[in-house]
């Protein structure tokens, strides 16, 4: 069974060529420089894309939907909200949150992600549902780093991110700028995979996501490093306590947390008052 293993950043390393003085940050198992890691992280998402949500779909038997549902449930969103979704380029919270209230309905929901390459098919895809850029309601797509947005202080009221926080080279900066982009009274929610409960579970998904997600990927996408990745991100990523001491340690409150399938995913909850 793999344990979740060191945070997401360190320093003073010479792992994979990074000087002993620069820091550091986890690259699935591997470690690299700092700046490396969000070119990586973008070059992962340009090569699986164009079948990122099918790939979603196989690995997790449908379940992930199960999961966003549960997060736009959790949110309970209002007619006029503003949302900013984070790396969420093929628009599934985005869409979703559309759906749930109507077009007409929505305030302003803005999709952030770093890879431009995602943001397109997020675009298609509400073309596909006639949701037209421009049009009263509809997603602005924009390309952006988690840990430095491209959007004004206090300027959202609700801050989603799903499947993403792992991917970011520092959490705890994406953490701050997320409370930094939220008004007072704002709502913080993050999905993300986690770390399994149950023990028998627990190595049934070390089984399969070593095994069989890997090979999933590459006969899929043609890009089978890119779902070695993933699965060594989830390990790497802080387990739920940790991350909730995180997001608190960030400036949130009333932080809380439900663990998904068993803690496979779990959806944490935060509020900036």
């Amino acid at each position: 069974m793999v344990r979740a293993m060191s945070p997401d950043k360190t320093s003073h390393s010479t792992v994979d060529g990074a000087s002993s003085t620069e820091e550091v940050a986890s690259f699935g198992f591997e470690t690299v420089p700092e700046p490396e890691k969000a070119r990586r992280v973008r070059r992962v998402f340009e090569s699986v894309s164009g079948r990122y949500d099918l790939m979603n779909d196989l690995m997790s038997g449908g379940v992930h939907r199960l999961w966003k549902q549960a997060m736009i449930d959790w949110l309970a969103p209002r007619p006029g909200i503003r949302l900013l979704d984070v790396a969420g380029g093929t628009g599934d919270i985005a869409l979703r949150v559309t759906a749930r209230l109507g077009i007409g309905r929505v305030g302003e929901i803005v999709v952030c992600d770093l890879t431009p390459e995602m943001l397109q098919v997020g675009r298609d895809r509400a073309v596909d549902r006639g949701i037209l850029a421009g049009h009263p309601g509809s997603p602005r797509w924009v390309c952006g780093n988690a840990e430095a947005l491209p959007l004004a202080d206090r300027s959202v009221e609700a801050y989603t991110i799903a499947f993403g926080l792992r991917n970011v080279t520092r959490i705890d900066a994406a953490l701050a700028e997320a409370r930094r982009v939220l008004r007072p009274g704002g709502r913080f929610l993050c999905l993300e995979f986690s770390q399994v409960a149950a023990p028998l579970l627990s190595e049934l998904y070390d089984l399969y996501s070593f095994k069989v997600l890997p090979s999933l990927g590459e006969w899929v996408t043609g890009d089978r490093d890119a779902y070695r990745y993933l699965v060594e991100s989830i390990r790497r990523f802080p387990p739920q306590d940790e991350l909730a001491g995180r997001i608190a340690s960030a400036g949130f409150d009333r932080v809380r947390y439900r663990n998904l399938s068993g803690g496979i995913a779990a959806l944490h909850s935060a509020w900036r008052l």
